[in-house]
């Protein structure tokens, strides 16, 4: 139902609709879709573990325990890992068919703060692996149920967790609102300035706070002191610490070789210009996160001829879980441009898309594996000032005030979409949808918790100490 388009200044075009027409479409759609059915979740026809054997046949087969291991370890934990799941779950329930760039993965830990190009630390979505074109409630559907699962699994009174998953609603139908109202060109410049802003208590305030110090402390060259030395040919290489970091083997990083001028010349021409001072170095394998772990993940050390390092990350970039488990129809532009440029382009275009700022050592290419199986990634720089809030140490009020900076943060990338306005018709003012909303991710909450019961016995894993 999208209006993106693949020429949209050629000649003779229509001109978009009004606001006031926009508004009133979605409110149209409403007799279709009403908002109470956002409530509906549809058990039947799962099968969770199909699902997630079926991604693991194509990583990394020395890795998947760990993965395993990581998604066990808790029902937040397993939730993070579970976004295909997820994403066949809501295809089965009803839905709008109101479609925006989405994330894909919009749970409360991919959120956090990171450096702007001008040195600025920015708040923002940061992690866009799954991101695609689907229906706008999709994402807020997945931060909402993060919000309830992670608010359980730190034992907080569950009058303060409702609350913090309802307010977040109507905060991203607030958002939207006020978004749509300013105009295509004053949105696009919207930013949530991390070090400006001024959280409304002394606890958001602290957390805030403690997030921008540690955000500080992670940049690239630390990174580099950390992660890599200097050999006796005088070349930097990594530190080998198996099996989250080794080493890769002269065939893997002779391929990588071969395809990093492919990434050089999809970056923008600054970037290219800078990269012309460094060459690889060395290159290791990382093992990242929880439901990226084992999918292939590259660091590659570069070397100017001083010295100094440049830390990238090159992240293989799959099928997006919301096309792939569902089913989400994407605009033929979007088609078009992952069949051009692959997934990896798929993942740094989206990125461009929802952050207000994005790293300017974005960039994608493609190769070939040793089974001579293709494969796509996104590139990036590593650990730029990057911080996150952590769901475990945060306060009440903290907890209150990030799910709903989370929710804003949403509403400003979904904005950027050109049915933006018509998903606020439909919204209104998220009162009514906050309570389908809130009982979907509620039962999702409930039934993600089976699932992770239903994977520690379906892996053989041992019960942890704590749930």
């Amino acid at each position: 139902m999208t209006t993106l388009e693949s020429e949209p200044a050629r000649p003779g075009r229509q001109a978009p609709r009004s606001l006031r027409d926009q508004l009133a479409a979605g409110r149209a759609v409403r007799k279709q879709v009403p908002r109470d059915a956002l409530a509906d979740l549809v058990p039947e026809g799962r099968d969770p573990m199909a699902i997630l054997d079926e991604q693991d046949a194509d990583r990394l087969r020395e890795l998947v325990s760990i993965r395993a291991e990581r998604m066990a370890a808790n029902p937040f934990a397993f939730f993070r890992g579970t976004a295909g799941l997820m994403a066949a779950d809501l295809a089965r329930s009803p839905h709008t068919g109101l479609t925006v760039g989405s994330c894909g993965d919009a749970h409360v830990s991919n959120f956090g703060l990171y450096a702007s190009p001008q040195r600025t630390l920015v708040f923002d979505l940061n992690d866009f692996d799954e991101a695609a074109w689907a229906p706008w409630e999709w994402d807020l559907k997945r931060l909402v149920t993060s919000i309830v699962i992670a608010g359980q699994s730190t034992s907080r009174d569950d009058g303060l967790v409702s609350s913090a998953a309802r307010s977040a609603v109507v905060t991203y139908a607030r958002g939207l609102h006020n978004a749509v109202k300013r105009g295509p060109l004053r949105r696009y410049y919207d930013r949530f300035d991390a070090v400006a802003a001024a959280a409304a208590d002394p606890e958001s305030r602290r957390a805030l706070r403690h997030a921008i110090r540690n955000a500080e402390k992670h940049t690239g060259a630390l990174a580099a002191k950390r992660l890599t030395t200097m050999g006796k040919s005088g070349r930097l290489k990594f530190v080998e610490s198996p099996p989250t970091m080794t080493r890769v083997d002269r065939a893997v990083a002779t391929r990588v070789g071969d395809v990093y001028g492919d990434y050089v010349r999809s970056a923008s021409v600054d970037i290219r210009v800078l990269l012309q001072n460094y060459a690889i170095a060395d290159v290791a394998r990382r093992v990242v996160g929880v439901g990226s772990v084992g999918t292939r993940c590259y660091l590659l050390g570069l070397q100017d001829g001083d010295d100094n390092a440049l830390l990238l990350q090159a992240k293989e970039a799959g099928t997006s879980v919301l096309i792939r488990y569902g089913g989400a129809s994407q605009p033929v532009a979007v088609s078009q441009y992952i069949d051009e440029f692959g997934d990896g382009g798929r993942v740094v275009a989206m990125q461009r898309v929802l952050q207000a700022v994005s790293d300017p050592f974005l960039g994608h290419l493609r190769g070939v594996d040793a089974q001579g199986t293709d494969r796509a990634f996104y590139v990036r720089q590593f650990h730029d000032m990057k911080g996150g809030f952590d769901m475990d140490t945060l306060e009440n009020e903290a907890f209150l005030w990030y799910a709903d900076a989370c929710a804003a943060t949403l509403a400003r990338a979904h904005s950027q979409s050109p049915d933006a306005a018509t998903v606020a018709g439909y919204v209104g003012r998220g009162g009514r949808a906050a309570e389908a909303i809130l009982a979907w991710s509620y039962a999702y909450a409930a039934l993600s918790r089976a699932d992770w019961e239903l994977f520690r016995s379906h892996r053989r894993i041992a019960e942890p100490a704590t749930a």
